[in-house]
């Protein structure tokens, strides 16, 4: 996501090969341009969250828990549940991963995902409002970066729209000023499904979910969410170059198809 740092000679090497290996048509773990790495998605795994799950894309893996609390509403919005995403990067991910307050790779990759979310209305957030004006559901997307090899935007989305469809939220009842919570639970209210398809470009080859060795190599990279219409919902661009509109019809064709087949896996993971 950020500048890629000043590499000793033998990386340098590296890197010439793998835009070399794009260049002629290939990439070095032999998929096509247009092809996504092997995912894995499993949901469920925290148990004492409202849903999570955790996705393996290639050797990437994002694990993504929901947590959803009783809180206000935004002064603007007095009918309507309340959306969170952040994001850390944990240190063992990755070597150039920091402990401490959340950069901008990390800031970046939960505004991604938000927006994603929310420009899809994917949340009915008015099924979340308990009172108008002063209690509302709250709903946490906590998403954590454990391997980092290479296009976390796509990894961390695909695996908080899992946690969302996995996640059940209690019943409340209102009485004056107390919540009650009920013991039965029910699927948090969800009415859209958005996947983010992201896309680099090596000289002036166009290639989908870059890996880590390729995003040191890419100049520029362009995230687009689509929702289950098939429609645009959200786009992200990263990178010093641009895209020429032939770039950019190719890509948002290519983002439809790939957006389809990551959702159906997405929806088979958690049972819907």
């Amino acid at each position: 996501m950020s500048a890629t740092p000043q590499l000793p000679p033998v990386a340098k090497l590296e890197q010439k090969t793998v835009v070399d290996l794009i260049a002629k048509g290939n990439r070095i773990d032999e998929r096509g341009h247009d092809s996504y790495r092997p995912i894995t998605i499993q949901t469920g795994v925290i148990e004492k969250a409202n849903g999570s799950a955790q996705i393996f894309l290639g050797k990437t893996r994002v694990l993504v828990g929901i947590k959803v609390e009783t809180g206000e509403p935004f002064a603007d919005t007095p009918e309507e549940g309340v959306l969170t995403v952040n994001a850390e990067l944990v240190p063992l991910a990755h070597p150039s991963f920091e402990p401490g307050p959340p950069d901008e790779n990390a800031i970046e990759l939960a505004r991604v995902i938000d927006r994603g979310i929310r420009e899809s209305k994917a949340i009915d957030l008015k099924a979340l409002c308990l009172q108008k004006g002063k209690k509302v559901q709250v709903v946490y997307v906590d998403v954590y970066v454990l391997d980092h090899d290479g296009n976390l935007i796509d990894a961390g989305s695909m695996a908080a729209l899992a946690a969302l469809a996995n996640a059940k939220i209690g019943k409340y009842e209102i009485k004056g000023d107390e919540v009650i919570v009920k013991p039965d639970r029910r699927p948090l209210p969800i009415n859209n499904y958005p996947v983010s398809v992201t896309f680099g470009k090596v000289d002036r080859n166009i290639i989908v979910d870059p890996s880590l060795e390729e995003e040191q190599v890419m100049n520029a990279r362009l995230t687009v969410t689509i929702e289950k219409s098939g429609s645009i919902c959200a786009m992200q661009k990263g990178g010093l170059s641009g895209f020429t509109t032939e770039e950019l019809r190719k890509i948002v064709h290519i983002a439809v198809e790939r957006a389809a087949e990551n959702r159906a896996k997405i929806l088979a993971a958690a049972k819907i």
